[in-house]
């Protein structure tokens, strides 16, 4: 069993894990408690880079005021899209698309090694977002 698979099976809820923002810090997802909480992966080279920000940015937006916190994960590993250091990462997603959520430092998400807040399905609830 994995460092993650270990530290997954020991929390209760996403709000119990610590993780890394940009700059290295610890963040405590507890801060987001009575949130509702998307948890994405993201990458800069990703053919879905455009749109996926762009809509990211749209929904933060339009469901920010609402409850609705992004928290973006990036990731390198599915294919190497994302090979940019944390503070890269965060300039890029800040600069180009003005993203207000936050971006935390570079994750696995498969694997041994993959964060347990992107990865335990234990943890993943669906949410359904109707239209007004």
């Amino acid at each position: 069993m994995g460092a993650a698979e270990s530290s997954a099976k020991l929390a209760s809820s996403v709000h119990d894990f610590v993780v890394k923002d940009s700059k290295g810090n610890d963040v405590e997802l507890s801060r987001y408690k009575g949130k509702v909480l998307l948890i994405v992966n993201v990458a800069s080279q990703c053919g879905l880079t455009n749109s996926n920000y762009t809509e990211l940015g749209s929904l933060h937006q339009k469901y920010g005021d609402k409850g609705l916190e992004i928290l973006a994960f990036p990731c390198n590993q599915f294919g190497g899209q994302e090979p940019d250091t944390n503070e890269q990462i965060a300039e890029f997603a800040c600069t180009r698309f003005k993203a207000e959520y936050p971006i935390f430092g570079k994750v696995d998400v498969n694997g041994s090694n993959a964060a347990p807040c992107t990865s335990s399905s234990s943890q993943r609830k669906a949410v359904c977002l109707e239209s007004a």
